[in-house]
């Protein structure tokens, strides 16, 4: 079992470069975690690299104005990365290809200055799936009648954002995993943007080199979230230490917010087969 350490500072000097998750660790959708701002500002002031790595299904720059409304710091960060970023690295690779969005209003962002051609399901070549239309009601199960036309046509799914569950305040609310995830067991075919495959983490960390000016030391490279599917598994594939805040989607798996029990954390790691470097309740100095 990973140790449950109480101060981010103990960690922070071990690393030259911070790879963090934002929704569940910074913010949770309503609000952003001062405490959490202020460990990764204070980590910045030693000279460390704080790249925010997220499966929203939006372009960085997108995710950088919500972030500003609900009051995370520029100070907190050096820059971000998206499976939106991603997601358009594939669109404009299928350039000539029309495709069909499943998803809310709010992530058309990604489309800007693409020239994507859009058709309807029957005509479409691929899907892009960035969401739910309206996460408030809809299950997965919704999108089923979709699905079983796309089987049909054997189309090819993009899926902008590999979370299943997200934290909205108090409430989970699903996310386009899980609708590729069911896809993907009626036998669909899925191409996943984000956490946990390789092609963000790649474009984070040389994002971070970049600032640096250097070649990272993937001894010193550190992964911070709280989803054992996308920030651990996505982290120990790619071969870096992670931090894993126990308050995040998994709370009530480890008994609660402010008390995770040690054997219920045990468990849910041996039953994905991997360990987090270190276990914080939430990022603090």
């Amino acid at each position: 079992m990973p140790k449950l350490i109480p101060h981010f500072s103990a960690l922070a000097p071990n690393y030259d470069v911070f790879l963090c998750d934002v929704w569940g660790v910074v913010h949770n959708g309503e609000v952003s975690f001062p405490d959490a701002c202020d460990a990764l500002m204070r980590a910045r002031a030693m000279g460390k690299v704080v790249i925010f790595i997220t499966n929203a299904p939006r372009p960085g720059a997108s995710v950088i104005r919500q972030i500003d409304h609900l009051h995370v710091p520029r100070e907190a960060y050096d820059g971000i990365v998206s499976s939106g970023d991603v997601t358009r690295d594939v669109i404009a690779h299928r350039k000539g290809q029309s495709l069909c969005h499943i998803g809310p209003e709010r992530d058309h962002s990604i489309f800007t200055e693409l020239n994507a051609t859009f058709a309807p399901l029957e005509r479409a070549d691929y899907v892009l799936c960035s969401g739910l239309e309206d996460d408030e009601t809809e299950t997965p199960e919704t999108y089923r009648p979709r699905l079983e036309i796309m089987l049909k046509r054997k189309m090819f799914m993009l899926c902008g954002n590999p979370d299943l569950v997200v934290e909205r305040g108090n409430r989970l609310v699903y996310c386009a995993g899980a609708i590729a995830d069911l896809y993907a067991t009626m036998g669909g075919e899925v191409l996943y943007a984000g956490k946990p495959y390789r092609p963000i983490y790649d474009m984070a960390l040389k994002k971070a080199e970049a600032i640096m000016g250097k070649e990272a030391d993937m001894t010193r490279v550190m992964a911070i979230g709280d989803s054992v599917r996308t920030d651990l598994k996505g982290a120990r594939a790619f071969g870096i230490d992670m931090l894993f805040m126990a308050a995040g989607i998994h709370a009530e798996e480890f008994g609660g917010r402010h008390t995770p029990d040690a054997e219920a954390m045990r468990t849910v790691f041996a039953a994905a087969g991997e360990a987090p470097t270190a276990v914080m309740k939430h990022l603090v100095w």
